[in-house]
């Protein structure tokens, strides 16, 4: 049993997207993750070194979002997850990446995926 440390709706321009003009602008995409992580020691010493820095992570999830140019939501998923996985050794991660507003009538589509060691 794990507990999950998550950061909800982090918004990062990135060129993501199949048509031509997608590859020539920046869109935003949203990002949920939630990631496994037990909490215990942290908040017995109510250390940052003890617990899962979610700041870092979200900085790293911009930075690496950000420069990425992927022309599907699904490789940008698959990709984010493998970097979450291995830079900072969690255990599970379910991730969710949406482009709001690309489909007229919808708030927004996208894909969620769970992956593990």
């Amino acid at each position: 049993m794990h507990d999950i440390v998550y950061l909800r709706d982090l918004k990062v321009a990135t060129v993501i997207g199949i048509f031509a003009w997608e590859r020539a602008i920046r869109q935003k995409v949203s990002i949920d993750l939630e990631m496994a992580s037990d909490v215990r020691r942290a908040a017995a010493t109510d250390t940052i070194a003890d617990a899962l820095d979610y700041k870092s992570i979200a900085k790293r999830v911009i930075q690496f979002v950000g420069d990425s140019e992927f022309q599907l939501v699904e490789t940008l998923a698959e990709r984010l997850a493998e970097l979450l996985l291995r830079e900072y050794s969690i255990p599970w991660v379910r991730l969710r990446v949406s482009k709001p507003g690309a489909i007229r009538g919808a708030h927004d589509v996208g894909v969620v995926i769970e992956r593990g060691r």
